[in-house]
């Protein structure tokens, strides 16, 4: 395969989507229309993807985001195979995607692939129990294990008490934590989401987002998770790839994109984030050139830097950054802190 390192978990390259403009499918229509003086049309075609290039390690938690038609759907739907691609290759562990057969297609994504998407594809004659234990069983679960599974997915979900409803008797939001519990109950390897929290009020999407942080702890499982929400990618996300008609603008740690966006669109989706409150303080830390020239205080590399802005502007001297095993890996001055908080306001007055 064309990608030389440890087997990503998923391998994209050049990868273009192309879909005929309704005009274009519908020749008797247009016909018609060019019969009535419209002009002939010069688009026959609407580029979906273009050329795109990806890979995502395993176990790395990739948001993707960007506005309406940028794509994000459909590259997600590619790389589990529901919308063909035009050209480019697709691979999910060294396997080549497209080249696989019906039934190897089957099992990759029964026994590899989680999927959750905006439609909720809930069966309508199985209650929610039954629809969170259904893929379990279908990996040969049995039905008391697949049963007990299930019903730890309807408590960590909010619907204890609507196990027996029907998906008739949900709300749009009820039903999307029905599909996030299935994919959930399941564990693949690689998970898919298209916005699987859209529908979910805020106190739930709180809870659901905690929860995929605390399974990608202890886990480690690859996740590519589509949003339009930058805030919820700025927090789940190890990197962040924001699209636009059909390209990745910058693909890049949340720090670094929220410090040095690569365009214009992507300097659009930072310009309101406070930076504190998602940048560590690694991502402002300098190397140390003076050890005896530091504070008493130390703070770790992985704090939030809003967390420990007010300490750390409280002292006159640089600041010591360590790492999980109490080794010093840099300093933080008190003026970085200011100029990262304030924009260099406080620095200038």
């Amino acid at each position: 395969m064309p990608f030389e390192s440890d087997l990503p978990a998923v391998a994209i390259e050049n990868l273009s989507v192309k879909y005929r403009t309704m005009l274009e499918s519908r020749p008797t229509m247009k016909s018609a229309l060019m019969r009535l003086g419209r002009p002939k049309q010069e688009v026959k075609y609407i580029e979906a993807l273009k050329d795109l290039t990806l890979t995502v390690q395993p176990g790395e938690f990739l948001g993707v985001i960007g506005h309406n038609g940028a794509g994000k759907s459909t590259l997600l739907r590619c790389i589990s195979r529901l919308t063909d691609a035009t050209a480019g290759k697709i691979y999910i562990e060294g396997q080549d995607l497209l080249a696989l057969k019906n039934k190897e297609l089957i099992d990759l994504r029964r026994n590899k692939m989680g999927m959750v998407f905006q439609s909720f594809a809930l069966l309508p004659h199985k209650t929610v129990l039954e629809n969170i234990a259904f893929p379990l069983q279908i990996k040969g679960m049995k039905t008391e294990e697949s049963i007990a599974k299930a019903m730890e997915m309807v408590k960590l979900v909010g619907l204890d008490g609507r196990e027996n409803y029907f998906p008739r008797e949900l709300s749009g939001g009820q039903q999307q934590r029905v599909g996030i519990a299935r994919s959930l109950a399941v564990e693949p390897d690689i998970w898919f989401l298209d916005e699987p929290f859209s529908a979910l009020d805020p106190l739930i999407r709180k809870e659901m987002q905690d929860e995929f942080l605390r399974l990608q702890g202890t886990l480690k499982k690859t996740i590519m998770f589509v949003t339009h929400d930058f805030d919820e990618a700025l927090r789940l996300a190890d990197r962040i790839a924001i699209m636009k008609d059909g390209i990745i603008e910058q693909l890049d740690t949340p720090a670094n994109i929220v410090l040095n966006p690569a365009t214009e669109y992507v300097r659009k989706f930072t310009q309101e984030v406070p930076r504190e409150k998602v940048l560590k303080i690694e991502s402002v830390m300098e190397p140390m050139s003076d050890s005896k020239n530091l504070s008493d205080l130390k703070v770790s590399k992985d704090a939030i830097i809003e967390t420990v802005a007010e300490k750390i502007l409280a002292q006159e001297k640089p600041v010591a950054v360590i790492d999980s095993n109490n080794k010093v890996v840099g300093v933080v001055k008190p003026s970085k802190v200011i100029h990262t908080v304030f924009g260099g306001k406080k620095e200038n007055s």
